[in-house]
């Protein structure tokens, strides 16, 4: 059996991150507003949730809270091909609040992997939004990368030799007219 050293797949490494969030009033059929992630905060800050930070002609900016950043040593990878990209980003999954949270909208997490912030994008229920990473992530995720990313050689998997009846998937039932 495979005893693999499970803190592999465990978290190596967190970083608290306060997430700003802006309300802006919108002309539009069936909403008045919108939601946006406009600022990171490496850190956190120390502020109560749910701060407002400035309101301006149509907008609000909330300090919303402190989420944490998570960085995982098999996925690196996904990290190497974000800070390849300009700007790198910080990508916030936001999700719609329910009757028992106080926001209709909420900072649900956070991750510096394209294709775990794709994963949340696709299912429908998430809005992400990336904003750019700044110079205190980069360097701890390059840092990150540096110690823990491992290239992986590419295997090309084998095809099984493929039959007549395998060609057309119904079992050989339809060869020809009879």
């Amino acid at each position: 059996m495979n005893t693999k050293d499970k803190s592999e797949i465990r978290i190596a490494e967190t970083m608290p991150v306060g997430i700003v969030l802006e309300r802006r009033d919108i002309e539009h059929a069936w909403q008045d507003h919108t939601w946006h992630v406009v600022d990171v905060l490496p850190g956190g800050e120390d502020r109560k949730d749910w701060q407002t930070l400035s309101e301006v002609d149509g907008s609000a900016r909330f300090y919303t809270g402190t989420l944490t950043l998570e960085l995982f040593r098999r996925e690196t990878e996904g990290y190497k091909v974000n800070l390849s990209n300009s700007p790198p980003l910080v990508y916030v999954v936001l999700r719609e609040g329910d009757e028992d949270t106080a926001h209709e909208m909420e900072p649900f997490m956070i991750t510096v992997c394209p294709y775990e912030a794709q994963d949340y994008q696709i299912n429908g229920e998430d809005k992400v939004e990336g904003v750019a990473m700044p110079t205190e992530i980069i360097a701890w995720l390059s840092d990150f990368i540096d110690r823990h990313h491992v290239d992986e050689p590419f295997v090309k998997r084998k095809q099984k030799r493929k039959t007549a009846e395998d060609a057309f998937g119904d079992g050989g039932k339809h060869r020809g007219r009879r």
